[in-house]
């Protein structure tokens, strides 16, 4: 099954990845694995860049679902650039995006993944309205 990205979505945040040799697989290219470790870089880097980092002992984003459409082979050594993105705000959740490119291929998209962030709360084990700052820069 294949996850359509949106075109309605908004850049959040963009960040470097390095490649590493120990990230390839016995097929010679990045295992897919590491695709979703990429992804989740992308992801908690941006939530700590907004002060949202995850929180296990309180109140803060946890994914309740993750895919990742695989379109072209990534190789290293090199580095991915990862964009991430924005969409859909609802009550308590809001839809996250992230597009894999090697920084020497620009506009290449090798992989897009995502994940559905739902704002939690630790203690009481149930999910919690977004926060007005939080729905403030996902909206």
């Amino acid at each position: 099954m294949r996850y359509v990205v949106p075109a309605a979505k908004k850049l959040t945040y963009e960040c470097r990845i390095p490649m590493r040799w120990g990230d390839m697989d016995a097929m010679g290219h990045i295992n897919n694995t590491l695709y979703f470790r990429y992804l989740e870089i992308a992801r908690v880097d941006w939530l700590t860049s907004i002060g949202a980092p995850p929180n296990p002992g309180g109140q803060g984003p946890v994914i309740v679902n993750a895919f990742c459409n695989f379109y072209r082979q990534l190789k290293a050594p090199g580095e991915v650039l990862a964009r991430h993105y924005v969409s859909d705000p609802g009550r308590t959740s809001f839809e996250t995006w992230i597009t894999l490119e090697r920084t020497d291929e620009p506009g290449v998209i090798c992989a897009e993944g995502g994940a559905t962030t739902l704002w939690f709360d630790a203690q009481t084990d149930k999910a919690i309205a977004l926060p007005d700052w939080v729905r403030a820069i996902v909206a």
